[in-house]
């Protein structure tokens, strides 16, 4: 039986890892300096949640098989630097996927938008249509018990690809381990600011990233955007085939359901606006790579209805439909809402969203987010000032944050309560709430505020 230890075990990618090791057969054991649920309540019902908190040296034992760093843990962690002094093998998680996968067709997602959803509508039809595949995506899917698969059996893997950092040693991008035979880029817009301070340094992992495709593999991007057909057409080996998209034509019908074109046919569909027209098809022509044909295709996307926290219905009731999004930058937030705006043309938009993480509480990443909400009748925008001490952050003001949306009406807030207050005060009978963040708009119960709204 292998033995394999996880130094920050109670992440939300480190503890599915951890957990579809045990599933296979694994011995796993893990450390970590705090646990937040259901990281905490998943791993103890496996018997794999610690005894106690912290970095112990002594976990770290010569009969190990592999340690996994987590990226939260610091060059200096203990239980680290006890590995490095036995000569143990230590892998970052993507390159352990990896490890575990070498053997298997690897379809890689990525994007600065988008890579979550395409990688759960592939996962969604591979299943419907009864292929055996092991995976790793951001996102709870519907149908899926964990975040992460790893099997005896699959021939094909399917990873959501973030092109964050690896691991604290090691400062390439994440989804430049994962060697895809069939990738996928959805689109570019600058994130991470702190780690690619620049528009150029950022786009250089993409392009990284495609020249990483193995010999004879298949590289499927959006033709709309014109970083990745420069990509494309300067950066792909020849043999490498190249599959552009642009998304599938589509319309409501009279009933508002969404109605997307797919291979000739008119298909109903659960999701909407068009970059999941976007991702859909993107998500079509991976499927056809191993074997799936666009009829049976069209057939398993019809009832998906996405992943968590993308465009996550909440409520759908005459007084109030919400929806919640992990929505918080720029290209995802204008993406959402026009979406919904497509959805809702004739409806009140009431959309709030929290600035949250590292670029979008840069002061001077602040003007990316032009025209962002233009879209919603009502636009909120939430932050923490005390965060930006925290992140050791230059601070900005309300009316900095107006001027960079540079939108009429824009209503900026810096307290959890006041958001609450607002949203309640604009959700007007028979409006569509849209809830952006990648955090929790400072412990609002969103449930309970829509639940309340709804009535």
């Amino acid at each position: 039986m292998k033995k394999v230890h996880f130094i920050a075990i109670g992440g939300a990618v480190m503890h599915n890892l951890a957990l579809a090791l045990h599933s296979k057969g694994y011995s796993v054991s893990g450390s970590d300096d705090e646990f937040f649920e259901p990281s905490r309540s998943r791993l103890a019902a496996k018997g794999l949640l610690p005894d106690a908190t912290g970095w112990h040296a002594e976990r770290i034992t010569p009969d190990l098989d592999a340690v996994i760093l987590g990226m939260h843990a610091l060059p200096d962690n203990p239980e680290l630097l006890r590995a490095q002094e036995l000569g143990l093998k230590i892998y970052s998680f993507p390159e352990y996927l990896y490890e575990q996968t070498a053997h298997e067709k690897r379809i890689v997602v990525g994007g600065s938008h988008g890579k979550t959803t395409t990688t759960a509508m592939i996962m969604y039809v591979l299943r419907k249509c009864g292929v055996d595949f092991d995976y790793m995506v951001g996102a709870q899917v519907e149908g899926f018990e964990t975040m992460v698969r790893l099997s005896q059996s699959a021939k094909v893997a399917v990873f959501e690809g973030d092109e964050y950092l690896t691991s604290p040693t090691d400062r390439r991008s994440k989804f430049l381990h994962y060697h895809p035979d069939i990738a996928i880029l959805t689109g570019i817009a600058w994130d991470h600011v702190n780690v690619f301070p620049t528009f150029d340094s950022y786009v250089g992992q993409f392009r990284k990233f495609a020249e990483s495709i193995q010999p004879g593999g298949s590289f499927i991007y959006c033709a709309t955007d014109k970083n990745l057909a420069d990509i494309a057409s300067s950066a792909v080996r020849s043999d490498v085939t190249l599959h552009p998209y642009s998304g599938f034509e589509w319309h409501t019908d009279a009933d508002g359901h969404t109605v997307a074109s797919i291979d000739g046919h008119d298909v109903r569909v659960s999701v909407f606006g068009q970059h999941n027209m976007q991702n859909m098809q993107a998500a079509m022509l991976a499927c056809a790579q191993v074997g799936i044909s666009p009829a049976q295709f069209a057939e398993a996307i019809s009832d998906f209805t996405g992943a968590a926290r993308r465009l996550q219905l909440l409520a759908d009731s005459p007084r109030l439909t919400a929806y919640l999004d992990f929505a918080h930058s720029p290209s995802k937030l204008r993406a959402t809402v026009s979406a919904v705006r497509e959805r809702y043309p004739d409806r009140k938009i009431v959309a709030a969203m929290e600035l949250h993480t590292f670029s979008s509480l840069t002061k001077d990443f602040l003007p990316q987010y032009n025209g962002a909400m233009e879209k919603a009748d009502v636009a909120i925008v939430y932050y923490n000032p005390d965060v930006l001490h925290a992140k050791h952050l230059a601070e900005f003001t309300p009316t900095d944050v107006s001027a960079a949306f540079a939108q009429d009406g824009l209503v900026v807030l810096q307290s959890s309560a006041d958001v609450e207050a607002a949203v309640r005060r604009e959700a007007t009978p028979g409006c569509v709430l849209l809830l952006m963040s990648s955090g929790d708009f400072g412990g609002i119960d969103i449930k309970a505020l829509v639940t309340d709204l709804s009535r």
